[in-house]
């Protein structure tokens, strides 16, 4: 299986995020599911991860991710110029994180939340775990 995001299925930052790398993904590397899915329950079961994680996550293998690592671990993947984004992988995760984090818990309050989980489009349907 290709590998998997997480992430937060009601946030419109995480919501455009995900469209952004579903536009640049030409591999169709990446599978996604929403933290709030069954799927994204058992993934995070499966894997150790605490259910109210703050975080996209990224799921390779047996290996998981979270936060800046997640995010530029995806970028590696993507279609220049993103893939120059990676670079910052060199910089420690702690003060990468920061930045990190003052997004993920601001989100809401700067991009704004959806009742609902998104719909993907018929196109892009079979990359989401839980859409059949």
């Amino acid at each position: 299986m290709n590998d998997i995001i997480l992430f937060d299925g009601i946030c419109n930052f995480c919501n455009s995020s995900v469209q952004f790398i579903l536009k640049r993904d030409y591999n169709q590397r990446y599978h996604f599911a929403s933290l709030q899915s069954e799927a994204g329950k058992e993934l995070l079961k499966k894997h150790g991860i605490p259910e109210d994680i703050n975080s996209f996550v990224l799921i390779e293998g047996d290996c998981y991710y979270t936060k800046s690592s997640a995010a530029l671990r995806i970028c590696r993947n993507l279609k220049r110029p993103y893939q120059f984004l990676a670079i910052f992988r060199f910089v420690p995760a702690p003060i990468r994180d920061i930045f990190y984090q003052v997004i993920a818990n601001n989100r809401y309050k700067w991009f704004g939340k959806q009742e609902s989980c998104m719909l993907p489009t018929p196109e892009t349907r079979k990359r989401f775990l839980d859409s059949k």
